[in-house]
């Protein structure tokens, strides 16, 4: 069966760069494909150039060989968009003994529902029309985040990327959610040629903004950008 392979960008150990999270070692799987396009994306996640595909067990086996897992604090399902794999995560995930650090782009709340038993950290983004030129997300969103708290042991927070062009209308959206959901807001400026692009007295004013709608509100850039590393 199709669900039961996965195409993979690439497999390696780094130190988390983006959110709450920034400093932990992690293992990254970088799964290829994803059901939005982002004007800001800057990841690599297309079939071209080196990839291969895995069955779970030959995933397992790959990790087990290569990687000590004892020495990571988790593993993070990236891309690209992991949840489009959700048929093949939910065969993979049981086999490795670890926690499991998902980063989503929130939009695919079915795909999640079939694994949620086996995330323990969820890093949803919230896509502002603003920043990514796509159309209203927030009720995928808001549904999204609905089925997340479905499993209270789940720690659950969202990046949301902005630059100046961020409206009022997106920054109530963006905290009701985060409010409505109990979550940590994470304000991440968008970044070019790996610089903050908006201005940094922008950025400050955001997150003034921010705070006085929601309090769990935190203003952190893309670190690993700042230490070029992956």
């Amino acid at each position: 069966m199709q669900s039961e392979i996965a195409r993979i960008k690439e497999i390696f150990v780094s130190t988390q760069g983006e959110g709450p999270y920034v400093g932990y070692r992690q293992l990254f799987i970088r799964f290829c494909a994803c059901n939005l396009s982002c004007r800001y994306c800057d990841t690599d996640y297309s079939y071209k150039n080196e990839n291969r595909v895995y069955s779970p067990q030959e995933l397992l086996d790959f990790i087990t060989k290569e990687f000590d897992p004892a020495h990571i604090h988790s593993v993070s399902l990236t891309g690209g968009e992991p949840l489009l794999h959700a048929g093949f995560l939910k065969i993979f995930l049981p086999m490795l003994n670890t926690k499991y650090y998902l980063e989503t782009n929130a939009t695919l709340p079915d795909k999640l529902y079939e694994i949620l038993d086996f995330i323990n950290i969820v890093s949803a983004d919230i896509k502002l029309p603003s920043a990514t030129g796509l159309n209203n997300t927030f009720e995928k969103h808001d549904e999204f985040f609905r089925t997340v708290r479905t499993n209270p042991k789940i720690n659950l927070f969202a990046k949301m990327v902005f630059d100046e062009n961020i409206t009022e209308e997106e920054i109530t959206a963006a905290t009701n959610l985060a409010k409505k959901y109990d979550f940590e807001l994470i304000l991440q400026p968008k970044m070019l040629n790996n610089e903050i692009s908006p201005s940094i007295n922008f950025a400050d004013e955001l997150f003034s903004k921010c705070l006085k709608r929601y309090k769990k509100v935190r203003l952190i850039p893309q670190v690993h950008k700042f230490l070029d590393i992956r």
